[in-house]
């Protein structure tokens, strides 16, 4: 009860400090007598990573108050260039004309990698099928095949198991397998595809199902499922999806996920920033489903 009484009044301190009229604030919207709270702000993918560290960070740290809000990678970076938010989260390398913009605004954006994402496609144990290229990914998840036996399978119906649309793991799966990265691509999800809310009930169904498939963190892997190994093409090698071919570049269907602050961080921003990549913070990148960059 206590905690939660001092998280409402940092909370309500932070808040009235937003409200200050603009000469009393910095560039971080916070009020100039309020040094020891900081704005995250971006990725949707991270926004869940990002409130867990903020959760702990407060715990171990309770006079400093940490507020995360997603909106997307984009909105992240345009909130650290126009100095309303501490530390952008980012699932993408910042652009070339937002480096731009932001020198034209003398910020200097200065990248940490934090954590990596690595999504593992998992099917029921009785499945035959062990290892799928990305256009055959795209293939079954689009509904083109509907059928275990098109990929090496039984002759059995394909039930497609997917997080539901408001999740950065749906939205990251369908750019980079459904449309390949391609821009322009309006592939979507079969329409029979299940829409499920969380990765527990993912791995819970291929559990069992052995007509399923589905994806998720790799931290949710176990013995009642099945890891697919995934090439590029089918000229590459078949990947599996474990910490050390996330880390090394290998496995197909992974990437960085990044923290930005203007220049070298310092004061509260330094200090959350190196909790984040302490034991403790990547113990929490683990725990969310993502890969540590430190071991």
């Amino acid at each position: 009860m206590a905690k939660k009484l001092l998280l409402i009044m940092a909370f309500v301190t932070f808040v009235t400090s937003a409200w200050l009229p603009a000469g009393l604030r910095d560039a971080s919207g916070l009020s100039a007598k309020d040094k020891n709270a900081i704005q995250i702000k971006g990725s949707d993918t991270m926004v869940n990573l990002g409130q867990a560290w903020a959760e702990k960070y407060m715990e171990n740290d309770p006079v400093d108050f940490v507020a995360v809000t997603g909106g997307g990678s984009g909105t992240g970076i345009s909130s650290l260039i126009s100095g309303t938010c501490d530390i952008a989260m980012s699932s993408r390398n910042i652009k070339e004309k937002e480096i731009a913009l932001a020198k034209q605004k003398g910020i200097n954006p200065n990248e940490i990698k934090v954590a990596l994402d690595g999504l593992a496609v998992v099917v029921n144990p009785a499945n035959p099928v062990g290892r799928l290229t990305l256009s055959q990914l795209a293939d079954i998840f689009t509904g083109r095949v509907a059928n275990w036996k098109e990929v090496g399978g039984n002759d059995e119906t394909i039930v497609i198991l997917s997080r539901e649309v408001n999740s950065g793991t749906h939205v990251y799966f369908k750019e980079h397998v459904l449309r390949k990265n391609d821009p322009a691509s309006k592939e979507e999800f079969a329409p029979a595809a299940l829409m499920l809310s969380s990765s527990q009930a993912i791995a819970d169904e291929v559990a069992g199902n052995p007509a399923a498939i589905g994806y998720y963190g790799m931290g949710y892997i176990s013995k009642k499922q099945k890891p697919v190994a995934i090439a590029k093409d089918e000229n590459s090698i078949y990947e599996e999806p474990v910490i050390a071919n996330v880390v090394d570049g290998k496995y197909p269907i992974s990437r960085p996920l990044f923290l930005y602050t203007n220049g070298v961080p310092g004061g509260l921003v330094k200090k959350f920033v190196d909790f984040a990549l302490s034991k403790e913070g990547q113990d929490i990148v683990l725990a969310t489903d993502f890969v540590p960059v430190t071991q």
